[in-house]
């Protein structure tokens, strides 16, 4: 299992109209094939300037790499995330063997 996470901060006003499009727009992420557990996440703690944070699950390389490829995916980060966001820290994990 791969989980996907990414902590960002958008150019938008806290908000404001534009923030709420792009959160509404990243909700098609979760209907790619192969993600599981989408989260859109409020990040609350003043130790670090991001606003928002996303996480999804993937049940292996293979389903994340398709995803990272789709077209969906690939168009989100053109066309929104590349023009949206101003600052994030993207963290893939995959649990330890215990």
């Amino acid at each position: 299992m791969i989980r996907h996470t990414v902590a960002f901060r958008l150019r938008h006003a806290a908000g404001s109209a534009e923030e709420l499009a792009f959160l509404q727009a990243a909700e098609e992420l979760a209907a790619i094939p192969g993600v599981e557990r989408f989260e859109q996440l409020r990040q609350v703690s003043p130790k670090n300037a991001f606003a928002f944070g996303f996480s999804m699950e993937f049940a292996d390389q293979a389903a994340y790499d398709a995803y990272n490829t789709h077209p969906a995916h690939v168009a989100f980060v053109r066309d929104r995330w590349a023009n949206e966001v101003d600052d994030f820290l993207e963290i893939d994990y995959t649990p330890l063997a215990g």
